[in-house]
């Protein structure tokens, strides 16, 4: 199935030419019959040889642009509508501006009334008008819906219009732009529009774009047939399940959950950017909202609105100023933009967009994001990202981050060397990580976590006043290793209880009670103990290990607390079969 909108000024024969294809009249409202005047959208169809054609029928008379704008902008083709006798007019040319603003790129041309006039003169003006745009060159053909000239002619190029056009992604995210929403006895509320791509199934889960909130799928139909599912091109109408009307509307979306980026902010590529007014009319899908305009630099502008709207980055928008009745195309280049509160933040921002423009260089342009974000946003995650369970990062960025980090210890050590190492939570706050669990990543290379901390290890973990005991302590070794500094001996050496703490934590010695010795000391205490009769005192110990009290004590209640001696009613101690482990 294909869809195409007409197009065109009013009473150029639009709805007559649609009638006369399709053997129905798409004004449906009883003031469009009345008037003789299209008012709002209309739709009929016709079977054509290479598949269905549905027909989106759009108002011609400026009052009613919006309308018209709702049906060009959804619609996959257009047939643009010129009279012989009335020529090239002000919505013609209205019309095809917005064609190209929506970027369409299938049509066709249909001069009518070519039995009152020599159509040739306006066919050659129309497709010269039309190569500039967005359709580029197009078939054109006269045709006379009171005399049937022409019309087989035109059933054919819509017939190999139909054949030609590529196919749309069945697998795409649905985004369907609502048209029409009524209530229907026995069904509740139903919603049409033209399902551009993706696959709509009965049960679907969705949510509504103006509101948030979700709805379901309870019945489809296409054509007025009903059908369990069905994929784009086509037109639609979709009974919603526990969706009151009063919920929905032309303007919203039915979209998939993480199928785009549900924001009233983006920032914007506006051609003939110089004409752009503070307020303005964003067109986007079937919705008409206000919208206040800053320019960021040249044709860059920043847009807000109040209605949420879903967008992917490389949408193609349309801003009408109201009050020059002009349209201007736009092109989405960013859907989530960061704040600007600083002199100078718009123009170095506009600089990163135009060097970041394009929807797959989005990750390079923000450095880390989730995949699942990436994908609502329109942007195809890069191969060469860094990627960490749910976040993917730019190489760039990362390289850039791992020489931060890496800074960032070294200037925690020095001004925290009793504390070496660097918190992972505290590494994350400093880099403005958006989760701490990154943090792993960008130590990979160069870095390591030890003991619930970053540090670098090319350089010493240790404070030079542990160090300096340590080597002290390993001097001593050879003759007296169970002589531990003094607290005035420490305080020589330029340590503190503090970093000799974290000397102990890291292996690199034995405490216990402010008294410090190397690391093997209670293996080396329990190999000399063994040489000694037992049950042993504590002086028998002292005597043994050639040092004080003030060291043995706390040596043998930490080998009581390893369970390497067992104390004794009397107070002596025995080595346990747990000694020699």
């Amino acid at each position: 199935m294909r869809v195409i909108a007409t197009a065109g000024h009013v009473n150029h024969g639009k709805s007559t030419l649609v009638q006369t294809l399709t053997g129905r009249d798409p004004d449906r409202l009883p003031e469009e019959r009345r008037r003789g005047l299209t008012v709002d959208l209309g739709f009929a169809s016709t079977r054509l040889p290479g598949g269905e054609l549905a027909f989106v029928d759009v108002p011609g008379h400026h009052r009613f642009i919006s309308n018209t704008l709702s049906g060009i902008a959804t619609a996959p083709a257009v047939l643009l509508v010129v009279a012989a006798d009335g020529g090239w007019e002000a919505q013609s040319e209205e019309h095809l501006a917005a064609i190209d603003a929506f970027g369409v790129r299938h049509g066709l041309i249909a001069v009518t009334r070519s039995d009152l006039r020599d159509p040739g003169p306006v066919l050659r003006d129309a497709v010269g008008r039309v190569r500039r745009t967005s359709l580029g060159a197009v078939e054109a053909v006269p045709v006379s819906a009171r005399t049937g000239a022409g019309i087989d002619r035109l059933r054919a190029l819509l017939d190999g219009l139909v054949t030609n056009m590529p196919s749309a992604d069945d697998a795409a995210p649905v985004r369907l732009w609502i048209d029409r929403a009524f209530s229907m006895s026995g069904a509740g509320t139903v919603v049409t529009g033209t399902l551009s791509e993706g696959t709509l199934h009965c049960g679907m889960t969705l949510v509504v774009s103006g509101t948030g909130e979700e709805t379901s799928i309870r019945g489809l139909q296409c054509l007025g047939r009903a059908v369990e599912s069905i994929s784009g091109p086509a037109r639609v109408a979709v009974n919603l399940r526990r969706t009151p009307l009063s919920r929905v509307g032309r303007g919203f979306a039915l979209v998939e959950a993480g199928g785009s980026w549900r924001t009233t902010t983006i920032d914007v590529r506006v051609v003939d950017a110089e004409r752009l007014p503070v307020d303005v009319m964003l067109h986007c899908g079937t919705a008409a909202i206000p919208a206040r305009a800053r320019r960021l630099a040249d044709d860059l502008h920043r847009l807000t609105f109040a209605t949420p709207l879903p967008l992917r980055l490389g949408d193609r928008l349309l801003i009408r100023d109201t009050g020059r009745r002009t349209f201007l195309p736009v092109t989405v280049l960013e859907v989530e933009p960061p704040p600007l509160r600083r002199r100078g933040s718009a123009a170095a921002w506009a600089e990163t967009l135009r060097s970041t423009a394009r929807p797959g260089d989005l990750l390079r342009r923000r450095g880390i994001a989730r995949r699942a974000d990436l994908v609502a946003m329109g942007a195809p995650p890069p191969e060469e990202a860094i990627e960490y369970g749910q976040w993917l990062l730019d190489p760039k960025h990362a390289r850039h981050l791992e020489s931060a980090l890496a800074a960032a210890v070294t200037d925690h050590d020095r001004a925290r060397p009793s504390e070496p190492g660097l918190p992972p939570a505290e590494a994350a706050r400093i880099l403005d990580l958006p989760d701490d669990a990154l943090v792993a990543v960008l130590t990979a290379r160069t870095l390591v976590i030890r003991d619930g901390r970053v540090h670098d290890p090319r350089r010493p973990t240790l404070a030079p006043g542990a160090l300096a005991v340590i080597a002290e302590l390993t001097e001593l070794a050879a003759s007296v290793p169970f002589h531990a500094p003094t607290a005035r001996r420490i305080t020589e050496l330029g340590a503190t209880h503090q970093l000799l703490a974290h000397a102990v934590r890291a292996a690199a010695l034995w405490g216990g009670d402010g008294i410090y010795l190397l690391p093997d000391a209670p293996a080396r205490a329990v190999a000399i103990l063994r040489t000694i009769d037992e049950p042993f005192s504590v002086s028998d110990c002292c005597r043994a290990l050639d040092t004080s009290r003030r060291v043995a004590i706390p040596l043998l209640e930490h080998l009581d607390a390893t369970r390497a001696t067992v104390r004794e009613p009397d107070g002596r101690r025995r080595l346990t079969e747990h000694s020699g482990l």
